[in-house]
């Protein structure tokens, strides 16, 4: 499923953050380590109506020594780039300013739907403020307050209404959907080029080159796979994707539509923060993780070297313990059939489904090799029985006498029990208890 994409775009100071804030509903921060950038956060999902949208904030600017319109000609250019829909955001406390028709001049060549949003409109009396906007060339504008939440449902009203020209829905495709993730400069590319034996996808030594995101249909041992890539966009030459938010921005939009997400490190540079980051969004989104280490062939190795580095892995990626590792080279090509065979193990672990009565059985053998805790008042858990809800990945709900006795150690012991007996390799699994009626 395609989740149509709104960005939020204007000068400083507007209130771009609190806005973006409002909409996917609830309060997040980051940190960008790019000097004069700050934001709440880049990217997140909101849902409005009978829609769910991925958000861009592209706020946040303070401008120091760097030229101002550059700036904010930068930020424009990724959301029109990345967007279906546009919000603007203009203050309507100050009106309608130089910087505000800079913006609303790139937007308007863009031809991308924008809904015009004048914020920090706390009070009636200032609607009769807002008509100055219309200037802007982008339509009505929308009287909205981020603080107080006023005015928002009908700026989102008209947003979301163009999402009935998106072609949200896509073609059955019996594929598996396998995503290379990494940040910049760890081979995806050149992984995909290797894997299929030619250039399909344009590779740079420079990080963050920019390219077209390309799927490719691939085939191997009978299995038909779509390969995506989550490689930059190209504009003129300019490179977006040398800072983190852009890596993981794709990350996320590609993860989105994976079975399988390949997670790609660069084994000559070694494991950064930024690593663990991408990794925690494809382990959150529930999907099934490889763990590719590329470029082995830069690393100077002895009998114990690779050993070394899976328990590096381990150490860094506790979360992904489940993951299988494949140590490959791009570059040589040694060693990349060991990839799919780890994809299709970690595809069929993430469609896995357990008959209730083995299940069952596990957790009772399990209960007897472990008894359940009790609370300091001597209350003990009892698990009563156990279902799978779902797969992909695979959802266990264990009704209990009381859910605040299932801690989090005995859901993490119940989940090796459950690992051992039935595999899950490469996949996380969910654990829900709740009580029984």
């Amino acid at each position: 499923m395609y989740k149509p994409t709104i960005a939020v775009v204007g000068r400083p100071n507007v209130g771009k953050s609190t806005l973006f804030n409002r909409i996917i509903g609830e309060r997040k921060a980051i940190v960008e380590d790019t000097p004069g950038v700050t934001r709440d956060r880049l990217y997140a999902t909101g849902d409005w109506l009978n829609y769910e949208f991925n958000v861009i904030d592209t706020g946040g600017i303070e401008i120091k020594d760097e030229p101002f319109q550059e700036q904010i000609k930068m930020q424009a250019e990724i959301a029109i780039l990345e967007a279906d829909v546009i919000l603007m955001i203009v203050n309507g406390r100050e009106g309608v300013t130089e910087d505000d028709l800079f913006v609303a001049r790139i937007l308007q060549k863009s031809k991308k739907p924008t809904v015009l949003m004048v914020n920090k409109v706390d009070n009636f009396e200032m609607r009769n403020e807002i008509y100055e906007f219309y200037q802007l060339g982008l339509g009505d504008p929308f009287p909205v307050s981020g603080s107080h939440g006023l005015g928002l449902g009908d700026a989102l009203d008209a947003a979301t209404d163009y999402f009935k020209d998106i072609e949200i829905e896509e073609e059955e495709d019996s594929s598996i959907k396998v995503s290379l993730v990494g940040r910049p400069n760890v081979g995806k590319s050149s992984l995909i080029n290797a894997i299929l034996g030619e250039d399909r996808v344009i590779v740079s030594d420079i990080a963050g080159t920019t390219r077209d995101a390309i799927d490719t249909h691939y085939t191997f041992d009978d299995d038909e796979y779509t390969l995506i890539d989550t490689a930059g966009m190209r504009k003129r030459g300019k490179v977006y994707e040398n800072t983190e938010k852009y890596s993981v921005l794709r990350a996320n939009r590609a993860i989105e539509r994976s079975d399988v997400v390949l997670f790609v490190i660069n084994g000559e540079e070694g494991i950064i923060e930024q690593d663990k980051r991408i990794a925690g969004i494809a382990h959150e989104a529930g999907r099934a993780v490889v763990i590719v280490v590329n470029k082995w062939d830069a690393v100077e190795k002895d009998e114990k070297t690779m050993q070394k580095f899976k328990e590096k892995i381990r150490q860094q990626f506790q979360f992904l313990d489940y993951a299988p590792i494949a140590f490959v080279s791009a570059k040589t090509k040694s060693r990349l059939t060991t990839i799919f065979p780890l994809v299709k193990i970690a595809n069929d672990s993430h469609k896995k489904r357990v008959q209730s009565s083995t299940l069952n059985e596990v957790i009772v053998d399990s209960v007897s090799m472990n008894p359940t805790p009790t609370d300091k008042g001597g209350h003990r858990l009892n698990i009563f029985y156990g279902t799978q809800v779902s797969v992909g990945p695979p959802t266990f709900v264990l009704f209990v006498n009381d859910t605040e006795l299932m801690h989090f150690s005995y859901r993490r012991y119940i989940e090796n029990q459950l690992r051992g007996a039935f595999g899950f390799t490469g996949t996380p699994i969910h654990i829900i208890s709740r009580t029984r009626n």
